[in-house]
């Protein structure tokens, strides 16, 4: 408990910093994520009434529909090309300058939105949420490539983790401010979708205060007194271990002085990062692709069979995002001492076990009485499972995986299978479900196991490892058919196929 305390007197700053990332980092995916639920019939009368006072005409079914998915959609449009942009901004300026950019992206798409109904144009709400998805995925990389440049060693997954806190909080928060009680009526829905604006001009206004990310002043800009004077600001440390890490970054100062920064292509086909390549984008697309999203569109119908009044679901659905929080906010107490390998492989193993259960039992769930309900705490507990490891675990990976070089590039790879996949699902999913059913769990479970398998067998454990200390892990898999390059060791992270 003393030892506790003394850490957060003394990383204060840092703690403070890391809020203030979070705030416009995966707080604002989240909240996209889940606010468009609630004022959906809303806006769908909205964009009947404006096609009506433009050609006299009420708009058509298909046409509203076709509408509104891509209302939904369009945000991961938004987030692919944020993610896209990531590498050359990254490189060009300074990462406090690309956020700063980013929050202005968010303040004029929340502009947009409320001006949207003024001027009677749906047009404005299909920009501003693209908007919203460049700013989400622009975001979410810059959040965790920040995270990972301040982070002391032995607190780099913590802090990698709260990414992961900030992003299952802010599905709540657009839950919670949705409901009619709060903004989730005719009246107020444009303020709602214009709810993000709020945490971007938060950020824009504390980031001046914060240094810029030490490693990436030292490696990438060869400033090595800014590089020491942000970590005594922020670490408060004495000159010993500011010593040991500068010693660290040196050595990958001197590394990457062979090249220039990775780009997307060089990261693809570069053997020195294929084995890191497959362990960050194999369990980081499970994110997409481990069934969650199936497990929050069959939440509803589990809990109308099971005798949920209408009215009282969305306050169930609350539930199931504050259980997602709060085993989010658990799983950062435990992996330092757990690691990301076992919270991840172990996380999605169960994941896989639990929806092939869920997917018998919603097959013979009129066979008695009580399975409706049975069925709706076995939701849960798959809820509290994707928390504790594949959704807390999975954030730390890049800024784990790969040295200051490759990171950008990193974190754009991961990004655009990410965002792909989310706009593969939302797409897709509707008519896999209309197609097979509950049975569509079954896709789901082998990717779970899969990527369980492939952690727990292929990946090495990186917590408490220095950047240098993991590639030498990772290139006994990247050289291991050939000795004498791996006797080299990092000397090879230039070298192409």
């Amino acid at each position: 408990m003393k030892n506790n305390l003394q850490q957060l007197t003394q990383y204060w700053r840092l703690y403070l910093l890391t809020i203030v990332l979070g705030i416009g980092g995966t707080l604002q995916y989240g909240i996209q994520v889940s606010i468009m639920t609630s004022p959906a019939e809303h806006i769908q009368s909205f964009v009947n009434q404006t096609w009506l006072g433009r050609y006299d005409v009420p708009v058509g079914e298909s046409t509203n529909t076709l509408i509104w998915s891509f209302m939904v959609s369009t945000l991961s449009l938004g987030g692919l090309f944020g993610t896209m942009t990531c590498v050359s901004l990254s490189a060009k300026y300074r990462r406090k300058t690309c956020l700063q950019i980013n929050n202005v992206v968010a303040i004029l798409a929340a502009v947009m939105m409320i001006l949207s109904r003024m001027v009677k144009s749906f047009e404005m709400i299909l920009l501003a949420r693209f908007l919203y998805g460049y700013n989400a995925g622009l975001g979410i990389n810059l959040h965790l490539m920040y995270l990972g440049e301040i982070a002391p060693k032995r607190m780099r997954g913590f802090l990698a983790l709260t990414s992961s806190a900030y992003l299952s909080v802010g599905k709540l928060l657009g839950q919670v401010i949705g409901l009619k009680e709060l903004m989730g009526t005719e009246d107020m829905w444009p303020y709602l979708l214009a709810v993000s604006g709020l945490p971007a001009i938060l950020q824009f206004v504390s980031m001046p205060f914060f240094p810029e990310a030490p490693r990436y002043l030292y490696i990438d800009k060869g400033d090595e007194d800014g590089c020491k004077k942000a970590l005594q600001w922020l670490w408060r440390e004495d000159d010993v271990n500011l010593k040991i890490e500068m010693e660290d970054m040196r050595k990958e100062r001197e590394s990457a002085q062979v090249t220039q920064t990775k780009t997307m292509l060089d990261a693809l086909r570069d053997r020195s990062v294929r084995w890191q390549l497959m362990a960050m984008l194999i369990p980081c697309s499970g994110l997409q692709f481990c069934g969650i999203n199936a497990i929050y569109f069959y939440a509803f119908d589990i809990f109308r069979e099971s005798g949920v009044p209408e009215e009282k679901m969305h306050y169930l659905a609350l539930g199931i995002g504050a259980a997602e929080v709060i085993t989010v906010s658990a799983c950062a107490f435990m992996i330092e001492r757990a690691g990301r390998k076992k919270l991840l492989g172990y996380g999605y193993l169960l994941m896989g076990v639990m929806m092939s259960v869920l997917t018998v039992l919603l097959t013979i769930k009129d066979w008695y009485p009580w399975l409706p309900y049975f069925n709706i705490a076995l939701l849960f507990f798959v809820i509290c499972i994707y928390g504790l490891g594949p959704c807390g675990a999975s954030m730390c990976l890049p800024a784990d995986l790969f040295l200051q070089m490759w990171r950008p590039s990193a974190f754009a790879v991961g990004g655009i299978v990410n965002w792909g996949g989310l706009f593969l699902i939302g797409m897709l999913f509707p008519y896999v479900v209309d197609g097979i059913g509950q049975f569509c769990f079954l896709v789901f479970v082998a990717y779970c196991i899969v990527t369980a398998a492939f952690m727990l067998y292929f990946i090495p454990e990186t917590k408490g490892k220095s950047s240098m200390e993991i590639t030498e892990e990772f290139n006994k898999l990247n050289y291991k058919k050939c000795s004498t390059e791996l006797e080299k060791g990092i000397d090879l992270f230039a070298t192409k196929l």
